[in-house]
């Protein structure tokens, strides 16, 4: 199963949704390959890196990069888009993959809780996708967000 997140920058986001992707498919047992990638690349945030630190995700060590620094990036089983502009700039993959379109609030220039408000509404929908995915399932965006805090990130859906 390989799996790409993608966003505008390639800096928050996309970097939290995969560290949050990998973790819960370890956790469950689904072999999955996690990527992420931007439209365009600029750095990761720092921001993003703390409040993954603060529930024991480390994605310090990430690059932002583009789709074309992604290994294989025609060949995914899944393509999660997670900001309006990068659905509207996503390119055509293959029938195979399988596109799916969750749109998060940018908590960029903004304080500590509104990052950990948009990192646990992502990590809520990453849970959400891979147990989906470990039971066999592949879900729909609208799936996705069921049961998602009542916040700007987690009611900001387009299908």
């Amino acid at each position: 199963m390989r799996l790409l997140v993608l966003c505008t920058h390639n800096s928050a986001r996309s970097q939290m949704a995969e560290g949050w992707l990998r973790h819960h498919a370890a956790r469950l047992g689904l072999e999955a390959e996690v990527h992420s990638a931007g439209t365009e690349a600029t750095g990761v945030k720092p921001e993003a890196i703390e409040a993954m630190r603060e529930v024991g995700i480390d994605i310090a060590g990430h690059t932002s990069k583009t789709l074309y620094d992604v290994p294989d990036p025609w060949n995914f089983d899944i393509v999660l888009t997670v900001c309006d502009s990068a659905n509207e700039a996503c390119p055509a993959f293959p029938a195979k993959t399988t596109r799916l379109h969750v749109s998060f609030h940018d908590p960029s220039g903004e304080g500590s809780d509104h990052w950990r408000e948009v990192r646990d509404a992502i990590g809520a929908m990453s849970h959400r996708l891979t147990a989906a995915l470990a039971a066999g399932r592949t879900p729909t965006a609208e799936g996705l967000v069921q049961h998602a805090p009542q916040t700007n990130a987690a009611r900001s859906v387009d299908g």
